[in-house]
């Protein structure tokens, strides 16, 4: 009975710092799109700001949007997008710092 309740405890403590860890994770993220990205894209991705009005960015909480490959929005965040005039965040960004901008991006979903 003692290794179950062991078990049980060592489990739940690793969920805790599972959960520990990706809400960091999760902070880390939120705080590059405010730094790199709500600019224009607005924090909740509508574009809605002076400067994505101004650029005509997408909104990304419509399904159309939403609707993009993962592979797709990584490219327009390492490459950027010319028709909204977005710069490439390639030499500024690792790959699980863009991982974490596109299910970011996901969350958006209405």
């Amino acid at each position: 009975m003692k290794h179950l309740r062991l078990a049980a405890s060592i489990a739940a403590a690793a969920t805790l710092v599972s959960a520990s860890a990706l809400a960091q994770a999760d902070k880390k993220i939120e705080r590059t799109w405010k730094s790199k990205c709500a600019s224009c894209h607005g924090a909740s991705g509508k574009g809605d700001t002076d400067k994505g009005k101004e650029l005509k960015v997408v909104d990304m909480t419509t399904a159309a949007f939403q609707a993009k490959k993962d592979d797709e929005l990584k490219k327009a965040i390492l490459e950027g997008v010319e028709k909204e005039k977005s710069h490439s965040f390639k030499s500024e960004l690792t790959p699980e710092q863009v991982d974490g901008l596109v299910a970011y991006i996901r969350s958006f979903k209405k």
